[in-house]
């Protein structure tokens, strides 16, 4: 028997290098013995590497979700996460848990054919941590969770609730995306037969992604498409530029940026508190 911690995991994500541990009743069944479990469990183990659930957590014990759960690599580590998450009697802050280590990010660049020490060199990007813990942000576009930091989180809210009063409506498009992710990424456009060049044109090496953070949003509005360059047309984009800075928020990729990412108009990083 486990006992149900003393805080409400609904709206935490916690977060090791190979495994998340999601809030279980913002997960979609994919089965209806998955409905079943899902129903009394108060977290979900989550595999970072393809998304597959792992187990189920229920104040009965844990419940697996796929074969061969005590050989997941990983597990450990994310019992860990949740121990200390049950032990926790006071209030849980997702941004005090620090960063988790780089664990064999840079072995998994070599892969592709990157040299991560000379792309770092000519763009100037640093290798971007995780957070050990994100709180939810409410939903993106697609219904999906938004997990930020917490700061990040509510600059986001405050900033979306201050453009709704001025008739203006931001959207999220996405906000933390972890580096098995973002390696994806890159595997599926590969196998499309882009080369490593051309993806990285267009999007960061996995590692280098300021979406690691959980500072970065992709921002949109209703009727126009995500990610695309014509966003800069919007009256949501004409808001964000003229207030975006009282939030804390910044645009990373303008125009010509150092880091030879394309412009990026609908790209905004948490840089820090509201200016006052």
């Amino acid at each position: 028997m486990r006992r149900l911690p003393a805080l409400p995991l609904k709206s935490v994500l916690l977060n090791t290098s190979r495994i998340e541990l999601w809030p279980a009743d913002l997960l979609r069944a994919r089965s209806n013995a998955d409905a079943r479990l899902l129903a009394g469990a108060y977290a979900v183990l989550r595999r970072k590497q393809d998304g597959r659930y792992l187990a189920a957590v229920s104040a009965r014990g844990v419940h697996p979700l796929a074969t061969g759960l005590p050989r997941q690599p990983g597990l450990d580590e994310a019992w860990d996460a949740l121990d200390r998450f049950e032990s926790a009697t006071r209030g849980f802050d997702a941004d005090a848990q620090g960063a988790l280590p780089l664990h064999a990010l840079q072995e998994r660049l070599h892969a592709l054919g990157l040299d991560d020490a000379a792309y770092a060199e000519r763009t100037g990007l640093t290798l971007v941590a995780e957070p050990a813990a994100l709180a939810f942000a409410g939903r993106d576009r697609y219904r999906r969770p938004l997990w930020l930091t917490r700061s990040a989180g509510r600059g986001w809210q405050a900033m979306r609730a201050a453009a709704a009063c001025d008739g203006v409506v931001l959207e999220a498009i996405s906000g933390y995306r972890s580096h098995d992710y973002q390696l994806g990424i890159f595997e599926r456009k590969r196998a499309r037969g882009q080369s490593v060049e051309e993806i990285l044109h267009v999007n960061a090496a996995p590692g280098y992604s300021e979406h690691h953070s959980g500072r970065a949003l992709d921002i949109g509005t209703p009727g126009e498409p995500p990610a695309e360059s014509s966003f800069e047309d919007t009256a949501a984009f004409a808001w964000l530029t003229r207030h975006a800075g009282d939030f804390g928020f910044v645009m990373s990729y303008p125009r010509a940026n150092p880091h030879g990412i394309v412009y990026e108009p609908w790209h905004w990083y948490f840089a820090g508190p509201a200016r006052t």
